[in-house]
Formats: structure tokens, sequence, C-alpha cells
């Protein structure tokens, strides 16, 4: 019996060296290895490059799209920050007709009733784009919404009542842009 690790013992393990070109016995229990033809390997290579070509270009058409939908939104935003004044500005224009008829009047009573008629006409513009007048007289002081300039003794009027609107104050869509400027009666 050869010694362990001994070039007899390899080769009635290995087999020969001059047997090396004839295949090696395989054991019934294993089974063989199949490879795919060339041919087989170049059709599979052939499908998987289309398979790649098309998720290339439905990258690229995605990318596009995306790309185009992106300029259209800034064109939007912009367009919308360029002309959001738009519809207030066309509500307003008859305003300003009117305006200029009344001032070309010659008749003072006409110019009295076309101002009156145009300042109608300016209150309901406003309201109609969300501007609300806040006008307090006799209500109570509402340091929220109101502004006092000075207080007055009044013995007709509970305390802190508003007893004179200097200025009207103004929301927007129930957001105060300028409080009302007003005398309060004394505490």
């Amino acid at each position: 019996e050869p010694k362990p690790g001994s070039t007899a013992s390899l080769k009635s393990k290995f087999g020969n060296d001059e047997e090396t070109d004839a295949p090696a016995m395989q054991n019934e229990e294993e089974p063989l290895l199949e490879y795919p033809s060339y041919n087989e390997l170049q059709k599979k290579l052939t499908e998987t490059e289309a398979k790649v070509n098309e998720y290339w270009e439905r990258s690229l058409r995605i990318q596009a799209e995306t790309d185009n939908i992106r300029r259209r939104c800034e064109r939007d935003v912009e367009n919308a920050h360029k002309y959001a004044l738009e519809k207030f500005a066309l509500e307003l224009l008859p305003i300003v007709d009117s305006l200029e008829r009344a001032a070309s009047t010659d008749h003072p009573e006409n110019l009295i009733e076309g101002v009156s008629l145009t300042l109608k006409m300016f209150k309901t513009a406003l309201e109609k784009f969300g501007v609300q007048e806040i006008n307090p007289l006799s209500q109570p002081f509402n340091p929220e919404l109101h502004q006092a300039v000075s207080t007055q003794g009044d013995a007709n009027s509970p305390p802190n009542t508003v007893l004179n609107v200097l200025q009207k104050g103004y929301s927007l869509n129930n957001r105060l842009i300028r409080p009302a400027l007003v005398i309060v009666s004394k505490a």
C-alpha cells in the first residue's frame, strides 16, 4: 500500500498523468452537466441585447417626458406669477372708466352720483376677490382687528367700545391685511 501523500498515493487517487486526456469517470449518481450550445448562447445574447435596447429606449422616452413635464410646470408657474392679477385688473377697468367719465362731467350733481356708483362698483370688485371691509363702529374693541389711535371718555358707551373709525380695516380671505384705525371709549 502506498504511503499517504506520496506520488503513488496521488496517482492511485487521481489517476495517471497519461490518462489526463481521457474523460474522467462519472459516478452514475451524479447527473451529467449539459452546457448550452454556441447557437443557443448566441440566441440568448441577441434576445438580451434586444431587451436592453428596449429598456434603454423606454428610459430615454420617460426621461424626455419628465423633462417636458418639468418645463411645462415651470412655464405654468411663471405665467401664474406673471398674470395672477389679470382677473382683478379686468374687474378694476370698468371702475377706471367710470371715474374717467365722472371726472369729465360738467355737472356737479352727476359727479357726486357717479363717484358714489363707482365706489359701490369698487367695493363689489374687492368682495369678489375675498377682500372684506372691517368697519367696527359701536362694536367692542378687538386688538386682533383694530388699532386704537386714542381713547376718549363717553358716558353713553360702555368701556372699550369703538366710538369712531378713522380708517376702515380690510381682510383678504379672512386674513387681516390692514387693521381698522379707531378711537375707543375709556374704561
